[in-house]
């Protein structure tokens, strides 16, 4: 199974959500059920203490919508985590999120720290965050292969611990071998493929990829 979660960002920032998932599990959050609804999508569950959206907006979600789970403003976690709680809790093979970036700065640093949540950490469940310049997602020690991408030219790796040990780059403008790099550096940021598709590899740590276009 795969999961779809839409989030409460501004709509430009949210792509053509008919170009994702035919017949995969959707899930809307707080004013992103509107998003989908207004795209042509019912979501099967939403979450959220839907503060975004107006009562004419709330009466379309209600009357469209099976499972709707209302929650006060007033709680621990986001809306968009309690939404990826119960996600993960489904087991899915993967999760992408929309909706996540884009407006507000505590929001979307608050996003990209669901993605290190332990709960998926220890999971296989592959998370990614899409929006219509940029995919993001994490990785873990080892050897993975990345494509070519006519819309997504642009190819960063950021550290998201300390340090990431062992960082080798294979097929791109700009090639590593065997490098250190701690969080707060630059170096691996804006980099290309030569090929249809190269790799990189690393030993001990954790990575952010981000594919983006200007």
């Amino acid at each position: 199974m795969n999961i779809n979660i839409v989030a409460g960002a501004p709509e430009r920032y949210i792509p053509d959500l008919k170009e994702y998932g035919e017949g995969d599990f959707w899930i809307g959050v707080d004013r992103g059920v509107y998003t989908l609804l207004k795209q042509g999508i019912t979501p099967t569950v939403a979450f959220g203490d839907f503060d975004s959206v107006s009562e004419k907006e709330w009466d379309e979600i209600i009357e469209k919508v099976g499972e709707v789970n209302r929650v006060q403003p007033e709680k621990d976690e986001t809306d968009l985590e309690l939404a990826l709680n119960w996600a993960v809790g489904q087991k899915p093979k993967t999760i992408t999120i929309f909706g996540a970036t884009g407006g507000r700065l505590d929001h979307f640093m608050g996003n990209l720290q669901l993605l290190m949540k332990n709960e998926l950490m220890e999971t296989d469940i592959a998370v990614e965050i899409i929006d219509v310049q940029n995919r993001l997602y994490l990785a873990k020690p080892g050897e993975h292969t990345i494509y070519e991408s006519a819309r997504l030219k642009y190819i960063s790796f950021v550290p998201v611990t300390g340090t990431v040990e062992g960082i080798t780059l294979k097929g791109f403008k700009y090639p590593l071998k065997n490098r250190n790099i701690s969080r707060g550096s630059t170096l691996c940021i804006s980099n290309e493929l030569i090929q249809s598709s190269g790799t990189f590899s690393f030993s001990d740590g954790i990575l952010m990829v981000i594919r983006s276009s200007d």
